[in-house]
């Protein structure tokens, strides 16, 4: 690729991690093999992150005389701290799933596949009305179809926003923040009937209003 090319490239990546990374719904990334420069800049901009034995991690870039840049810079220092995040990016180094659960950089290290875990996780979420959460999951696991309307879809949403946003802010700024999204749950239908269920001794039914 030419110059200009490559420069385009990796600004189109940085956007669709970008737009991954706001999605209202939240996200797992399964780390089972390779996760390296771009892979791995794609798992951060996820929520929730879990490696499975076989993973290897890290932003190689340096080694081959270039930067990361689909946000790996960013997020990483936001994840780990900037000294160690640093000391990942000078040195190239590359991580199994022991050493990233030690800095912080996933969730979970599992033995075996991480895929199991992250349905784990998945199916305590989906619970909390993500019916959007991952349809892949839905399609295969439709099992789990029946615990999607226990808690409200909206509340989960904006409580990802609120600290996806807020946690960007100094904390009163941050507060305010979050006291702008719990407004948003305020006049909501899911809020009532959480209460009703509650005060009936039954399971809520939310419908994401």
């Amino acid at each position: 690729m030419s110059q200009s090319e490559v420069s385009s490239f990796v600004h189109s990546l940085r956007e669709a991690f970008t737009e991954f990374e706001t999605l209202p719904q939240p996200t797992i990334a399964t780390l089972d093999g390779a996760a390296l420069g771009g892979g791995l800049e794609l798992a951060m901009a996820a929520d929730i992150r879990v490696a499975g034995s076989a993973a290897k991690l890290g932003l190689p870039e340096t080694k081959l005389a270039i930067i990361p840049g689909a946000g790996g810079t960013q997020r990483l220092p936001r994840l780990i701290g900037l000294p160690k995040a640093k000391e990942l990016v000078y040195t190239a180094r590359i991580l199994n799933a022991k050493d990233a659960l030690e800095l912080g950089l996933v969730n979970h290290a599992v033995e075996g596949g991480a895929w199991t875990k992250s349905l784990e996780i998945a199916k305590e979420i989906l619970p909390n009305g993500m019916h959007g959460l991952m349809y892949l999951i839905l399609d295969i696991r439709t099992d789990y179809a029946e615990l999607l309307n226990r808690i409200g879809p909206i509340a989960v949403r904006m409580a990802k926003l609120a600290m996806d946003k807020g946690t960007q802010l100094e904390l009163s700024s941050g507060l305010a923040y979050e006291q702008a999204c719990y407004a948003q749950v305020i006049p909501t239908e899911d809020r009532l009937e959480g209460l009703k269920a509650f005060r009936e001794k039954r399971k809520p039914v939310y419908k994401g209003r």
